[in-house]
């Protein structure tokens, strides 16, 4: 983790020191006053609930060495300070803060950074991405969600000094904030794994959107070489028909290598002759780049999960990992929770547990691996609203209604307010049995009602955004059980 002493942390982020000991070295950062470690620096965001300028205090009495604030500080503060040999800083933005602190770590690691960015399948390609690299090289990635304009730089501020690769998921809800996580990490590579419309609601079109994902290549350097002596890329979906408009637009102008990975012949890398087993898991013949073409599988389910197995296949081999550890480490890999997880309940069913997030296109990859997997009993979908869909929310929702009725469910349940409601009516509409049918308000209502009648042989897809607490469905069928 970052080691920095405090005479260097105004220089470096620009923050303004206000008290403090310029000799002592601190180790780490934190955002949490209760797991706030000694000699580490505690930084303060002051939010609508819960404003960490109180906990200061509390930060500087559990040792750390310095405390980074959005106020002058209190003379109380200042006295615990001085009596615990801590710092002070004041700054006026503490996410510049921490995106400046992690750049200039970032830029003392002897790192290889690759960027994971895209309306869907981020976490899922980061996922297969450090399980791949990591037959060959010693990996630190982005955990659970910490892919925001916080949570990045506290991944690269966490990595160890001897890290060879970060693999960095990078989301958004705006412009502006994927640019800013480029420069900061200045990745080698980057994967824009596709253009949907998670977000359309703030953007205002896909095109914002893909905009917006293209910033991904502010902080790569054009046409340069990695220490395999291969040169860097833009990793794009041949399947994404905003490809063209990435490359055109933004690839070609930064000079930056473009490698296609998608189901064609023409793409960079391939994948052909897709078979699904029993339980939703891909085996295909895959192309690389150099040429090499061999029969690998994964054991995560899922066919898009191919897709964003080609963008690590394509990594890996220009970063030199041979062909048997890539197919090892497909062949090996577990996904992080929630995201196509399938899990068996005590009564005998089995649940696809996606209930993480949810967009338009992911719900309707969701459907699919409902529909393919085999199933004894009913298949049934439990389904949340989608967020972030703006003024295309209600038609959106519409659209996974009628995908869901043409996939022949036996129970359709949609979770939510007038959003699920949508989901409901256009089913309905496109001749999916009324009786088959229902809206509730809550996961809990849900589960209240369907969540005894489900059997042995019964297939349950469960996905929804993350607001609409689907996990708490899930975990009242398994019982709590993982």
């Amino acid at each position: 983790m970052v080691e920095i002493a405090v005479k260097y942390i105004e220089s470096v982020t620009g923050a303004r020191g206000v008290a403090g000991n310029g000799e002592r070295l601190c180790r780490g950062v934190f955002i949490d006053s209760r797991l706030v470690e000694p000699d580490g620096i505690f930084v303060a965001f002051a939010g609508e609930r819960v404003d960490g300028n109180d906990y200061a205090e509390r930060a500087l009495e559990a040792g750390a060495g310095a405390v980074v604030l959005t106020r002058e500080p209190t003379e109380d503060e200042r006295a615990v300070a001085t009596r615990h040999g801590a710092a002070i800083f004041v700054t006026d933005d503490p996410e510049e803060f921490l995106l400046r602190l992690a750049q200039g770590y970032r830029a003392r690691l002897r790192s290889t950074v690759i960027a994971v960015t895209g309306s869907i399948g981020k976490t899922t390609t980061k996922d297969i991405l450090a399980a791949t690299l990591s037959k060959r090289y010693r990996v630190h990635a982005t955990a659970g969600n910490y892919n925001n304009l916080i949570g990045m730089p506290l991944t690269i501020l966490s990595a160890p000094k001897d890290t060879q690769v970060m693999v960095l998921e990078m989301g958004m809800d705006g412009p502006g904030q994927i640019e800013r996580m480029s420069r900061c990490a200045q990745p080698a590579y980057a994967v824009i794994t596709k253009i949907g419309t998670s977000h359309v609601g703030m953007l205002g079109s896909r095109e914002n959107i893909a905009r917006a994902k293209a910033e991904v290549l502010a902080g790569m350097p054009a046409s340069s070489v990695n220490f395999e002596g291969s040169h860097t890329a833009l990793m794009l979906s041949g399947e994404d028909d905003f490809t063209p408009y990435i490359i055109e637009n933004f690839a070609r102008p930064a000079g930056v290598d473009v490698v296609l990975c998608g189901m064609s012949a023409d793409d960079d890398v391939s994948a052909r002759n897709i078979e699904l087993d029993a339980t939703g898991c891909a085996s295909f013949d895959i192309m690389l780049e150099n040429g090499s073409q061999y029969r690998t599988g994964l054991s995560i389910p899922g066919r898009p999960a191919v897709q964003n197995a080609l963008f690590a296949a394509a990594i890996a081999q220009r970063m030199g990992v041979p062909q048997y550890e890539i197919d090892e480490a497909f062949h090996e890999l577990k996904i992080t929770g929630h995201r196509q997880e399938l899990r068996g309940a005590p009564c005998g069913a089995r649940l696809i547990d996606d209930c993480y997030n949810a967009s338009p296109e992911s719900m309707a990859a969701g459907l699919d691996l409902l529909s393919s997997l085999p199933a004894a009993g009913d298949r049934v979908a439990v389904l949340g609203e989608m967020g972030e869909l703006g003024e295309e929310s209600e038609r959106l929702h519409g659209l996974v209604g009628a995908y869901a009725a043409a996939k022949k469910l036996d129970l359709l349940i949609c979770v939510g307010g007038p959003h699920a409601e949508a989901i409901a009516r256009s089913a309905r509409l496109m001749g999916m049995s009324a009786e088959s049918i229902f809206c509730v308000p809550t996961p809990e209502a849900a589960l209240e009602r369907w969540g005894s009648t489900l059997a042995a042989g019964d297939l349950v897809l469960v996905k929804g955004s993350h607001a609409v607490g689907l996990e708490r469905f899930v975990e009242g069928v398994m019982g709590d059980a993982r």
